[in-house]
């Protein structure tokens, strides 16, 4: 057996992907969780090629084929990489407006999001969804990490969020009348919606976000008011899905979420006011809640320092508790609440304190990590290839110290991050 790690180190640093002539990789570790099955593996082994996982025991029934690399992570827990399925890597939580930050060009953005996507692979997310930035900037980070010119996790991209006239996440608030500001993705009735989704797939997005209802950081727009109408909402939903797109609704309001639904929405982002009803027709529906439950805390303890408009520390204190009761009710009433943590409202980087929170109003540690792996990775379609850790999955892994089934905790701590078989923290 010979051992390469040196190699795989240094093709991390440089951001390339690992040679086609690469030894396979025999992986250790002292115990591994499988969200696919539920279970803690005591003594795991790995063998490792190509970037997927070739095979899966036991240190006493895999050894490793030879001439091997030999990664021997004793003392540790590995885990597959983890999902974020709702970040803004463009944008930055210091500038005070999260991902849309006026008085900074799409260029200044595009350097942070090279910056935070290195953050958040080191912090053991080697997926994200990126839902929305300004422009197609994300695009193009995608595609310089998918080509190996940088480091960063797996990008699943919307662009400019599809929406209506003064809406939260499509339109430009801040700027008075007579600069005339029209945000990329605003659109009125249902035609001018399905055009701006076709601009959307013209220029490379991997998803369509819009907005069905106001948000925290928009100027003038109440979080519980609904945004769009029902036809407008599907005309986004039937386009998108003609195209093989999905669609993920930003939606703190009940009426806003409910419309939702019924157009057809993947997911819905926030989720804020969920009641009875909107629970029982995610369900329904098989339609995902990624709820941000982090977050706030960092915007209502650092807001005010960070120039955060009153109105939206304001907005955020408002639902804030009721935000989190919602999650409670949507775990224990068997809904699919996936991990989204809204990164650029609170540092990248800091994605993995989430967990604790999860685990905090409602969920198991278990369900915990399924919703930031083999949940998520159904919610974008692509279960059974990355968050797992069976034959064919990409080979992902993170790894930590202590048990993480005990202390939840252990995973903002992460020692260890391989994607598609290249080391790029150890």
């Amino acid at each position: 057996m010979r051992v390469f790690k040196s190699i795989v180190l240094i093709g991390a640093v440089i951001g390339i992907a690992t040679p086609a002539w690469a030894a396979p990789i025999y992986l250790t570790a002292d115990h591994m969780v499988d969200p696919e099955s539920g279970k803690v593996i005591d003594a795991p082994a790995l063998i490792i090629e190509d970037g997927k996982v070739l095979s899966v025991g036991t240190q006493t029934t895999l050894t490793a084929p030879d001439g091997a690399e030999v990664i021997d992570l004793s003392g540790q827990t590995i885990l597959p990489g983890f999902i974020d399925m709702h970040t803004h890597l463009t944008g930055s939580a210091t500038k005070g407006r999260g991902w849309s930050g006026v008085g900074f060009s799409k260029e200044r953005h595009l350097i942070w999001g090279v910056m935070n996507a290195k953050k958040t692979l080191d912090a053991g997310f080697t997926t994200v969804r990126n839902t929305g930035s300004e422009g197609y900037e994300t695009v193009a980070l995608r595609d310089a990490i998918n080509e190996g010119e940088i480091a960063g996790p797996r990008m699943f991209v919307a662009g400019p969020p599809v929406g209506i006239v003064g809406g939260h996440c499509s339109d430009n608030n801040l700027l008075p009348p007579e600069y005339e500001a029209t945000g990329v993705g605003v659109a009125t009735g249902p035609w001018e919606m399905r055009a701006k989704v076709r601009q959307n797939i013209k220029y490379g997005v991997d998803l369509i976000k819009t907005c069905s209802t106001g948000g925290v950081f928009s100027k003038g727009t109440a979080v519980g008011a609904a945004q769009g109408t029902v036809e407008e909402l599907t005309a986004i939903v039937d386009e998108a899905h003609m195209r093989g797109l999905k669609v993920a609704s930003h939606a703190h309001g009940t009426i806003g979420i409910k419309n939702a639904i019924k157009a057809g929405v993947d997911t819905i982002e926030h989720a804020s006011f969920l009641d009875a009803e909107a629970i029982r027709m995610a369900k329904r529906k098989g339609v995902y809640l990624s709820m941000d439950i982090y977050n706030t805390e960092f915007t209502l303890a650092e807001g005010e320092r960070l120039g955060v408009r009153q109105e939206a520390i304001d907005k955020e204190r408002s639902l804030s508790v009721i935000q989190r009761e919602s999650f409670t009710q949507a775990v224990k009433a068997g809904a699919k609440v996936i991990f989204g943590s809204d990164a650029a409202v609170y540092p990248h980087g800091d994605n993995g304190k989430q967990f604790s929170r999860m685990v905090q109003f409602g969920m198991t540690s278990m369900q915990a990590i399924e919703a930031a792996t083999s949940l998520a990775a159904e919610a974008l379609g692509k279960d059974g290839e990355i968050g797992c850790l069976s034959v064919g999955c990409a080979a992902d892994v993170v790894a930590v110290s202590g048990d993480p089934i005990a202390d939840i905790s252990a995973l903002e701590s992460i020692n260890f991050v391989m994607k598609e078989g290249v080391v790029y923290k150890d």
